[in-house]
């Protein structure tokens, strides 16, 4: 069994927000407890760029933090492909090296998957893996369609097999059947796996989400049918668009010949952790309340669902939902019944969405006069073969309309990309930075170079925030609040909110705090108080050798040279 809790649970149902410090806090009891745990899936996928990008963290140090908690159990990421851990095509030399590092950072099993199952777009990471000494390389095919059905044969069960043979050919060690919006159902997952089971030695791994609410029937019939491992998650992070809830099918495979000999009372334990610090996440959990059939209609992964939503919402466009969710599926059968699965499935997202605020339908865009209209930039990558290439290519009208003039390629986009000179990116990095960048700086400034730099200014105004409590890091302190904060290894500070007073004119609020006991007051600037031309104090520069920067707030009583003064260093 691979628990999906530290990753794609969370992904799925809180928007990739839980912090670090939310894992750490039960690592040990991970370890200890449920050490027959096949895998915990921790990182990639989105994890990557939201670390940065909202909870100011460095996902290299989760995952090193995390590997130095658990040492027993593998540890596994979702890969995608020639897209690692963004949403483009990177060069081959940055895929390679990124694999490399991650591996040497602790990871022990890398998914590796493509958006569209274009399998040239795998090879290069599955390459890089297997370089590794200490690496598996686990080879993905994304599911969709409905294999029980006749009409739906593009996605038949031969088309399966035959990618399941490419991808052993590859040189894959583990098979992976990625079911990203949980459209197997419990016969199509038998068949599937016995199917597979036929053609391939190699372990076969099952991945899927209980959007519909009847995937654990799937997990059970797939276990039935001689699957090695499945993806399931903590029962307080389980159903819905996340995966099936792991304390159940152990609890009902108690006995039975495939039982995984897990602990369950432990299970139920760490279960009750994570139902607990749910409660500090409850404003990103915009999952929906019950499984819905729905899925097997517009067929969006359980992530793009929510992500989707929360867009409809921002948008003013809520209320129209069922209108999107039907959108999204003509989208799909538009670009020629697709692999929906990030980036492709934002794609389709994306399209949708323009679609809907224009009030064109989907089948009026083959007929629309060739680059009349400014469709999005990744609908147009995709259709120029930015992704690569679909089973049976890209429908030629609907290519010819929103691509107009533009010549689209069938080339794989690794290949179009000139190598990255990473010593030359190493120099300018650290330029930027000040000091010299690590392995971690150079591959989070490759995948996400504003993400990054937002990041690392972020560090440079606040410092390290991951010593906070979340309820803290969120939602700030209340009046008479106390918390503690680990700052290093054995020296906690304690701090305790007494009180905020009102602003001034320049926006400035006074905060008294006591700090260890010892009654404190700063000044803060309140944003949202202060005029535009508020004149605020500079803050020294320690990278500037011009600029002495004090160690703390105090006042200078004396000048003591002028302009031209030579002084001894």
């Amino acid at each position: 069994v691979t628990d999906t809790t530290m990753r794609d649970a969370h992904q799925s149902l809180l928007a990739t927000r839980m912090r670090t410090t939310d894992m750490l806090n039960v690592a040990d009891a991970i370890a200890q407890r449920t050490p027959n745990l096949f895998s915990l899936e921790m990182w990639g996928g989105a994890t990557f760029d939201t670390a940065m990008r909202f909870l100011r963290e460095c996902p290299w140090e989760r995952l090193r933090q995390l590997r130095e908690k658990i040492p027993n159990i593998l540890f596994q990421m979702l890969f995608r492909g020639s897209n690692a851990v963004g949403y483009s095509n990177y060069p081959d030399n940055v895929v390679a090296g990124f694999v490399k590092h991650a591996a040497e950072s602790g990871m022990d099993i890398f998914r590796i998957f493509d958006s569209l199952n274009y399998l040239p777009n795998m090879r290069v990471a599955m390459e890089a893996v297997r370089d590794q000494p200490y690496a598996l390389c686990e080879a993905a095919i994304c599911y969709t369609g409905n294999i029980t059905d006749p009409k739906r044969n593009k996605y038949s069960l031969d088309y399966y097999i035959k990618k399941a043979k490419e991808l052993e050919k590859m040189g894959a060690h583990i098979i992976a059947i990625k079911d990203m919006a949980g459209l197997c159902r419990p016969a199509a997952a038998s068949q599937l796996v016995k199917a597979l089971r036929d053609v391939t030695d190699l372990p076969i791994h099952f991945h899927t989400h209980d959007s519909s609410g009847i995937n654990a029937a799937s997990v059970l019939q797939a276990c039935d049918a001689g699957i090695d491992i499945v993806d399931l998650a903590i029962a307080s992070m389980s159903g819905s668009t996340s995966q099936p809830n792991l304390n159940s099918v152990v609890g009902a495979l108690d006995g039975h010949e495939r039982d995984p000999q897990i602990d369950l009372r432990a299970l139920n334990e760490i279960s009750d952790y994570w139902d607990e610090v749910l409660e500090f996440y409850k404003p990103f959990d915009t999952s929906p309340r019950a499984g819905s059939a729905e899925v097997y209609e517009h067929e969006m992964p359980g992530g793009q669902f929510t992500n989707l939503k929360e867009q409809a919402n921002a948008m003013g466009l809520g209320h129209r939902w069922p209108e999107i969710a039907r959108t999204y599926a003509e989208v799909n059968q538009l670009f020629g019944d697709i692999i929906k699965v990030t980036p492709s499935s934002k794609v389709v997202g994306d399209m949708c969405m323009f679609l809907i605020t224009r009030g064109i339908a989907p089948a009026d865009v083959p007929s629309l006069k060739p680059g009349s209209v400014d469709f999005p930039e990744s609908v147009i990558d995709m259709l120029a073969g930015g992704l690569g290439q679909p089973d049976g290519g890209w429908p030629a009208d609907v290519q010819k309309a929103v691509l107009g003039n533009r010549k689209p390629t069938t080339q794989r986009p690794g290949e179009l990309a000139e190598p990255v000179d990473l010593e030359s990116v190493r120099a300018e990095l650290s330029e930027k930075l000040g000091r010299p960048a690590s392995e971690d700086d150079l591959y989070s400034h490759l995948m996400y170079p504003q993400v990054f730099a937002d990041f690392q200014k972020f560090l440079a105004t606040y410092d390290r925030l991951t010593g906070l409590p979340t309820t803290a890091f969120f939602y700030g302190l209340q009046v008479g609040e106390e918390v503690s904060i680990e700052i290093q290894s054995g020296k906690i500070l304690f701090i305790k909110l007494i009180g905020i007073n009102e602003p001034d004119a320049e926006g400035r609020r006074t905060i008294f705090y006591e700090l260890n006991g010892m009654p404190r007051e700063s000044q803060v600037i309140d944003q949202s108080r202060a005029p535009k031309n508020a004149v605020t104090r500079r803050k020294g520069d320690s990278k500037d050798p011009l600029q002495a920067v004090a160690p703390m707030p105090r006042m200078v009583t004396e000048v003591a040279v002028g302009v031209g003064h030579r002084v001894k260093a």
